[in-house]
């Protein structure tokens, strides 16, 4: 192998590992709503998941709302200013002193910082909008467990109120 050439490493979904990969998974309540709202982590080279969990903490190999259920795999050749592994732990040391703030600061924000300081891609506007909508295209269920996982609650909270306004459209003709 040629120096400086990385290589492949396997996801292992069952361990949760997913070396060089934004990870995502459903929020309790407000993906049973709008299913394409989750909360997201980067992982490291060796795919431990870092993600900045609540007010000053950010987690290692535990992510807060549960397991992932989609994945991004990014390339690491792709980073031009620090490494890999140097960006995820800068962020998430920066993040471990923020304020987790749901609207404005939070775990998209967190996986934006990290790509920003490796200047993913050359660039250094990433931001949540950019990567909800990457990992939104581009992302790939673990598992149709996970696929499920994201979709059948908002398909149940459906179903539940097409039969309340279907009731009540049935009563109000009576």
């Amino acid at each position: 192998m040629e120096e400086g050439m990385l290589t492949e490493k396997e996801i292992d979904a069952v361990r949760q590992r997913f070396p060089y990969c934004i990870v995502w998974t459903p929020l309790p309540l407000l993906s049973w709503f709008i299913p394409v709202i989750g909360h997201m982590g980067i992982c490291t080279s060796s795919g431990v998941i870092r993600d900045f969990a609540g007010p000053y903490y950010v987690s290692e190999d535990n992510m807060a709302f549960g397991k992932p259920t989609k994945y991004w795999r990014l390339s690491p050749s792709k980073t031009q200013f620090s490494s890999w592994d140097d960006a995820v732990h800068q962020a998430s040391e920066e993040y471990g002193h923020r304020m987790h703030n749901l609207c404005c600061d939070n775990c998209h924000s967190h996986v934006a910082r990290a790509l920003n300081l490796m200047q993913y891609n050359g660039s250094h506007s990433w931001n949540m909008f950019k990567l909800w909508f990457f990992v939104m295209v581009y992302g790939k269920y673990v598992s149709f467990a996970g696929f499920l996982k994201t979709w059948v609650p908002f398909i149940i909270v459906c179903v539940i109120v097409g039969i309340i306004v279907g009731c009540s459209v049935g009563l109000s003709r009576h």
